[in-house]
């Protein structure tokens, strides 16, 4: 459990070397100021990117089953993980923030259109 870090993922590194890339950058990371602490955040703009591992979130395309050993525990630990993300987005939403919700196998296997969409998000403010 020790190698599972919770900031400055590969993925997380992928998409803002994407952002920056497309001339987004100023962005901050982990910011403490707004609820939840979005892993990518352009406080100006008030746009929050939360980059779930596909894993630890449980995405719906990449791991529909529950792991076979101790399941109940999985389907615990999965189900507040989701109420978790579901509170944070709320949260921010609430204060006029705009979030996305970015996937590991998104950024994996779709990268421009997922780019795309934060894009338009950030011009649009």
């Amino acid at each position: 459990m020790q190698a599972n870090r919770a900031r400055d993922t590969g993925p997380e590194r992928t998409l803002r070397r994407a952002l920056r890339a497309a001339g987004l950058g100023g962005y901050r990371l982990a910011w403490r100021k707004v609820p939840g602490r979005p892993d990518i955040s352009y406080p100006g703009r008030r746009v929050a990117i939360f980059v779930h591992g596909c894993y630890w979130h449980h995405c719906a395309r990449c791991y529909p089953h529950l792991p076979k050993s101790n399941p109940e525990f999985w389907a615990r630990k999965f189900d507040l993980n989701h109420e978790r993300d579901a509170r944070k987005r709320r949260q921010l939403e609430d204060r006029g923030w705009r979030v996305h919700e970015v996937w590991e196998c998104d950024i994996r296997d779709r990268l421009p259109e997922t780019l795309a969409g934060v894009e338009a998000d950030l011009l649009a403010r």
